[in-house]
């Protein structure tokens, strides 16, 4: 009536193209008995890595493989970009924007050397992971193709 009793909602959209798979295909006990978080992987299939959501950037790491970004509801969303990549020490990554900056999604974030990586003997499923100290819900829109910026994921607070 007042929305007193309406849940909120916010969309985490794709951060980059290629094929959705469960979490739990991720070959990383990390990611897929979800210990870091719940969310999706996706098989990228494009070298550009952008903001799935608006927010600030919390964290990059210094190897430039995975980061975060915070928005003002609490959501925070986590893109580690393939598996054992932090073993690469940075190469075949390039950060393109800086911890601290306020980004809107779609926004890029990395770009990075997909042949380089997988010529190093690393997989480059990226797990998207979202987190937040609030009671959440998520609801994973898609297994299949996706592009980047088209809806990932739906995270219902409860």
């Amino acid at each position: 009536m007042f929305g007193f009793f309406k849940k909120s909602k916010q969309i985490v959209v794709s951060p980059v193209d290629g094929d959705v798979v469960d979490i739990e295909s991720v070959p990383d006990k990390v990611f897929s008995q979800k210990l870091a978080g719940d969310g999706v992987a996706i098989v990228p299939n494009s070298g550009t890595i952008v903001a799935p959501i608006d927010g600030v950037v919390s964290r990059i790491f210094p190897t430039n493989h995975a980061f975060l970004i915070i928005n003002n509801s609490g959501l925070e969303v986590m893109v580690h970009v393939g598996i054992d990549t932090v073993e690469l020490n940075g190469e075949g990554f390039e950060r393109l924007v800086e911890e601290g900056d306020k980004v809107k999604f779609g926004c890029p974030i990395l770009s990075v050397d997909f042949d380089f990586i997988q010529s190093k003997g690393k997989a480059i499923i990226t797990p998207v992971i979202v987190t937040c100290d609030k009671s959440i819900v998520l609801e994973k829109h898609k297994i299949g193709t996706i592009r980047e910026g088209e809806s990932l994921i739906e995270v219902k607070f409860t």
